[in-house]
């Protein structure tokens, strides 16, 4: 239970705390910006030692391109936390309570344990404006497929993540067999179901063993904007699922093996097969809807859009649009399959290979820079194929890319390998031929900003997939 001392001050405020820290951040969107936040909610969970304040803000900023609401949870401590001062987020003064050191929550493991008990229905929400008063905007949501009871041992922060927080909790089952469980905290916060949440769960429910267990999830409500009468968002907030320890993902596995020539044939072959399965699974648990004309002549538009945007941002590109135009126009009077929930944004860094479970998918978000309205909708099954093709080549494309050599063998060997792999579950790839190759090239479109942006001697990769796709 949460004790709110009403009439107190705080010195710095909890939303200039957050100004002066979020800018720093990984996740936050709007680089190089001082943060310009409004709050639109907040809430509470409770320590059962009651010793350690918690609570998630959400707030709305305005200081990018677009306004972005975020998801900030928070730890108050009257003392500092050991070992964690690269979470501090600051130190204020409490009128009652005195100092106060505020963490980043996903370091804190006091919050992981309280955030895994709402997840399994072990505790509530509560409010932040009023003591032992539930607040019912939020709710944990565990999932019917998780049947194990698990009790919380210690909790880490996964490094490096971009646009998310994950937290892994040793956790074991009461009969001591370690169970560990993975919850990723969302960042940045849309109105709807989050594709990750959504999709992984129908997964599990059908009986595909092909993604982690799912654990559950938050559910939440929060104004759409600080006007009044504006409107109500819900979203998901935080996934929760099975952690397989020891397992790595693939690309770095394909880029050792393609550095040393060695075939991944077999183990492209079998991906090909489990990328098939989910697709099967996916489309009988959630449903398909036809690819009409006006669909066909949506996705070529946005296809063009973002070609416009790469030549604007490669002008070298230019040379190659009339190219790139006569594969759309190909893909346009093309079989193109129904549409249905797909991956997104399918790479070899979202599959691991487990030795007991073999292939297992991750991450379901879809690219994290398209609105959660079109990631959350039915989309091309090949668009996940294109993903994996352009995976494969870019695992090549660093070899050569750091060696001077060429890996076009290994690279050709790894997709045909994929490809028939999928074929043999799945509707072959290639009986789309033209529609398959805008995908990659769309994608490798994408990947041309980005290089251009992040890694300019890089930009040969795409480039020159683009030239190979445009002239077969």
């Amino acid at each position: 239970m949460a004790i709110i001392h009403k009439g107190s001050w705080l010195r710095p405020s909890k939303l200039e705390l957050l100004t002066a820290w979020m800018g720093s951040q990984r996740w936050y969107a709007a680089k190089g910006r001082q943060p310009v936040l409004t709050s639109l909610a907040a809430w509470r969970l409770g320590d059962p030692q009651g010793q350690v304040g918690i609570e998630t803000h959400i707030v709305l900023d305005t200081a990018g391109d677009r306004p972005i609401v975020y998801q900030v949870p928070l730890t108050y401590r009257g003392s500092p936390l050991q070992d964690a001062e690269h979470a501090l987020v600051g130190e204020m003064e409490h009128g009652t309570l005195g100092p106060r050191w505020v963490y980043d929550a996903p370091h804190d493991p006091v919050y992981a344990a309280a955030l895994l008990a709402l997840i399994l229905g072990r505790a509530l929400a509560e409010s932040s404006s009023a003591t032992d008063e539930p607040d019912e905007r939020f709710i944990g949501e565990r999932a019917a497929t998780w049947t194990d009871e698990i009790q919380v041992g210690g909790s880490r922060v996964v490094s490096g993540e971009q646009s998310n927080s994950s937290v892994i909790i040793d956790s074991t089952t009461d009969d001591g067999r370690a169970r560990p469980v993975i919850i990723k905290i969302f960042r940045m916060l849309a109105d709807g179901e989050n594709p990750d949440v959504v999709v992984q769960t129908a997964l599990r429910a059908a009986g595909c063993d092909r993604v982690p267990d799912v654990v559950g999830s938050v559910r939440g409500s929060w104004p759409s904007t600080i006007e009044a009468g504006s409107g109500t968002a819900k979203g998901h907030l935080a996934f929760a699922q099975e952690f397989l320890p020891g397992v790595e993902d693939a690309w770095p596995v394909a880029l050792r093996r393609a550095r040393l020539g060695e075939s991944v044939h077999d183990e492209a072959h079998s991906l090909g097969r489990a990328t098939a399965e989910v697709h099967r699974t996916l489309a009988s648990a959630l449903g398909t809807s036809p690819t009409t004309p006006e669909v066909v002549q949506e996705v070529l538009t946005a296809m063009r859009a973002r070609r416009a945007a790469a030549v604007a941002e490669v002008p070298e590109l230019a040379g190659l649009e009339a190219a790139v135009e006569a594969v759309l126009e190909r893909a346009r009077g093309d079989h193109w399959p129904a549409r249905q929930r797909v991956h997104g944004d399918y790479h070899l860094g979202q599959v691991l290979r487990s030795p007991e479970h073999g292939w297992i998918l991750l991450d379901f978000e879809g690219e994290p820079l398209r609105p959660l309205a079109e990631r959350s909708g039915p989309d091309h099954w090949l668009r996940d194929i294109a993903g994996m093709l352009r995976s494969f080549d870019y695992a090549g494309g660093s070899v050569e890319h750091d060696s001077g050599g060429s890996a076009r063998a290994w690279v050709q060997d790894a997709q045909t390998a994929f490809l028939d792999g999928y074929a043999e579950v799945g509707e072959d790839p290639r009986a789309h031929a033209a529609v398959l190759a805008a995908y990659e090239i769309d994608k490798a479109m994408y990947e041309v900003v980005y290089e251009a942006r992040n890694r300019p001697d890089w930009l040969e990769i795409p480039l020159g997939a683009i030239r190979r796709l445009t002239t077969t």
